[in-house]
């Protein structure tokens, strides 16, 4: 296909869509931390880099191009985290496979359903730590495994029930400080330690247990439970967003029904 002077044919907008599909991905991934910052900061010069190449300025090219050489192994240095979750996320043969059912439900309503049989024991021991502000932290497994992005954990392996929850998180036990692990419908896991978001524009007063939370849903498609201590309050996060205050009977449809991307 010919348009003027510029031939553009089918793989020049396949290229196009890749390029962009890949700066997406990127922004998507280091969004609301101050890594943003930098990114923009090396975009802005390989801009001037390129407009300097354009009107021939050869001594400034010569030394921006220098920048731009080296730039590359900054790139690993300061991105290294960033880098990391992007290559785990590709890496992640499971990773469309969430978004891909959500877009056939609602193309095809019925046509794929989704029971969860523990989601009453976990709705039923959240709802009993709420009233006694005993704080939890619960990591549902989906399609990823947490249980990599967790330092540490104490291998537990029981059948999934509302009293054995409740008896972990209570405050005397020497399990509850940490996360639970669930997953296959049985207790994987707990006193798990979680990766904390960091996530600048995130509240300051917002405790660790929300950061993690968030941290954990970053990094996988799990959905994190909490339950303050401090308030009684029940909040889930999911795919990097935080949902506070929510009752039983919404944290009941959420799991059976994941959230989409955009939070709705």
């Amino acid at each position: 296909m010919i348009t003027g002077f510029i031939h553009f044919s089918f793989f020049d907008l396949l290229d196009i869509l890749l390029v962009a599909f890949i700066i997406y991905q990127v922004y998507y991934l280091i969004r609301g931390t101050v890594a943003i910052k930098i990114f923009l900061g090396i975009l802005a010069i390989y801009l001037l880099w390129k407009l300097v190449d354009a009107f021939q300025l050869n001594m400034l090219e010569e030394i921006l191009g220098q920048f731009i050489g080296v730039g590359v192994i900054a790139l690993l240095i300061v991105f290294q985290n960033e880098l990391r979750q992007f290559l785990l996320m590709i890496g992640n043969q499971n990773v469309f496979r969430g978004r891909s059912l959500r877009f056939i439900q609602k193309l095809f309503p019925g046509t794929i359903t989704e029971e969860n049989k523990d989601t009453r024991a976990l709705v039923s021991a959240c709802e009993t730590m709420q009233l006694s502000c005993t704080g939890a932290l619960i990591v549902v497994a989906n399609s990823s495994d947490p249980e990599n992005f967790i330092s540490s954990f104490t291998r537990i392996d029981a059948a999934l029930t509302a009293p054995l929850l409740e008896s972990i998180f209570f405050k005397n036990s020497p399990l509850h400080d940490g996360a639970v692990v669930v997953k296959n419908g049985r207790i994987s896991s707990a006193r798990g330690v979680l990766p904390v978001s960091d996530n600048v524009k995130l509240d300051p007063g917002m405790g660790m247990r929300h950061r993690a939370a968030l941290g954990i849903s970053e990094l996988t498609d799990s959905f994190a439970i909490v339950v303050s201590e401090q308030t009684g309050g029940l909040s889930v996060a999911h795919e990097g967003k935080l949902l506070h205050n929510i009752s039983g009977r919404e944290l009941a449809g959420i799991l059976q029904k994941p959230v989409d991307s955009d939070g709705n």
